[in-house]
């Protein structure tokens, strides 16, 4: 199998190209570490309110999860509402789910207030029961929603699942009509072409391998020099490295794998998915896949859960192929043309987390929901950093490290994570 092991976005659109001579300034207002929706988000924001922004990126402009996802712009957070209501009681989870929704609006409002050109669709989204279990989990979960977060979403049946889906191996799904499909790379290029409209400076190439307290401001080193800033904002999610330590052994990088095949014809790409929606399953060891623009099919799952290496990369990209002819037998012959990896970023209680550690400021651990929550946080911190009060309940919540501190940044245990979910889909 021949393919390009590259994202399949990065050929379909251009980033910008900040001029690699600028130097860095002595002295920002604040200095955001990372690139991606979070970073550019926040620096839109703080820019656009006239604060002195630097984006400091270890690679180039979106180069991370942020061009390398499927695109998926979900409702709601990677635990169910009946779990989020055992840990954090009804009020915050209906605040939390509220806010799940305003971040789906607010890339919308970005989009149409920036005018980026990136395929933004309210196309919804279909999630497939694996096992008959899954879909009464589905209409037991329709049911808990509706009452205790007042959010509507349509359970379908296997005998009518044809109308969402061209496969035969689930057993019924649950619609979201509020969810939405993204071209992750022309959108976070665009978010990066708004940021620097609104003054701020991104440099590329300026990996942070040092932070510290300078009196009432933070020195900061980079592999592109030095500068100090008032506040900083940590932006790194699963690539968050040992420039910031405390921020590390929260962060378990967790590798994720995509497909993407030629473009099918019009007919096939219908047969497969009539109503263009994003669609997973509901194993933990999952797959995603939806259509491209050019109607390709954009497969994904968790292959391996170690971060992408060019090995691990073609190693996944033959067990998703093998994956995505399971569930569309129709794409045997279907080429794959891409195929790439990424890193998400989890936490040990699966959940997003916004706040302040040691003085500098973080929104991380999407697990999976980053395109739209990335987005939505990285504008509140940085209302936050610009002393507004406003309504976050992410940073309301405990952020847990590993039981017993035995973590330091370096996720030994992924291989025993990776047996333990496989049993789990096993006898759930």
């Amino acid at each position: 199998m021949t393919f390009l092991e590259k994202p399949f976005w990065w050929d379909t659109t251009t980033f910008p190209t900040p001029d690699p001579k600028q130097t860095l300034p002595q002295q920002v207002d604040v200095a955001v570490i990372g690139s991606g929706y979070t970073g550019l988000s926040a620096a839109r924001v703080l820019a656009q309110r006239g604060a002195r922004v630097a984006v400091l990126e270890a690679e180039s402009i979106g180069w991370g999860a942020s061009s390398r996802n499927g695109g998926m712009t979900l409702t709601g957070l990677k635990l169910g509402i009946p779990t989020l209501i055992q840990k954090y009681g009804r009020d915050l989870t209906r605040r939390l789910f509220a806010a799940s929704l305003a971040s789906i609006d607010c890339v919308e409002q970005i989009v149409q207030a920036e005018q980026i050109d990136c395929n933004f669709a309210r196309c919804g989204h279909l999630e497939t029961a694996y096992k008959p279990a899954h879909y009464q989990h589905y209409v037991e979960a329709a049911e808990f929603m509706a009452r205790e977060v007042n959010h509507k979403v349509r359970v379908v049946p296997k005998a009518d699942l044809h109308t969402e889906i061209g496969s035969t191996i689930y057993h019924g799904g649950l619609v979201d009509e509020l969810s939405a499909g993204v071209n992750p790379a022309r959108y976070v290029a665009g978010l990066a072409r708004a940021a620097e409209k609104a003054g701020a400076q991104l440099f590329e190439q300026a990996r942070v391998t040092e932070v510290r307290r300078a009196n009432a401001a933070f020195a900061i080193t980079t592999a592109r020099g030095a500068l100090t800033a008032r506040e900083v904002l940590v932006a790194t999610s699963g690539y968050t490295g040992r420039a910031t330590p405390a921020l590390q052994k929260k962060i378990i990088p967790i590798g994720s794998y995509i497909i993407a095949t030629e473009s099918l014809s019009a007919d096939l790409a219908r047969a497969v998915s009539p109503r263009n929606r994003m669609i997973f399953d509901s194993k933990n060891f999952l797959y995603y896949f939806r259509l491209s623009a050019d109607n390709r099919m954009v497969f994904g799952g968790r292959a391996g859960f170690f971060p992408e290496t060019p090995s691990t990369v073609r190693e996944s990209a033959a067990i998703l192929q093998a994956a995505m002819i399971s569930v569309y037998p129709q794409l045997r012959d279907a080429r794959v043309e891409y195929a790439w990896g990424g890193t998400l970023d989890f936490t040990f209680d699966i959940m997003p987390h916004t706040g302040k550690m040691n003085g500098l400021h973080y929104a991380l651990g999407y697990a999976g929901h980053g395109v739209a929550l990335g987005t939505y946080l990285g504008a509140k911190m940085g209302e936050t950093i610009l002393g507004d009060a406003i309504d976050n309940p992410f940073a309301e919540i405990p952020f847990p490290g590993a039981p017993l501190g035995l973590y330091n940044g370096n996720p030994w245990f992924l291989p025993f994570a990776e047996v333990w979910y496989k049993w789990l889909d096993w006898v759930s």
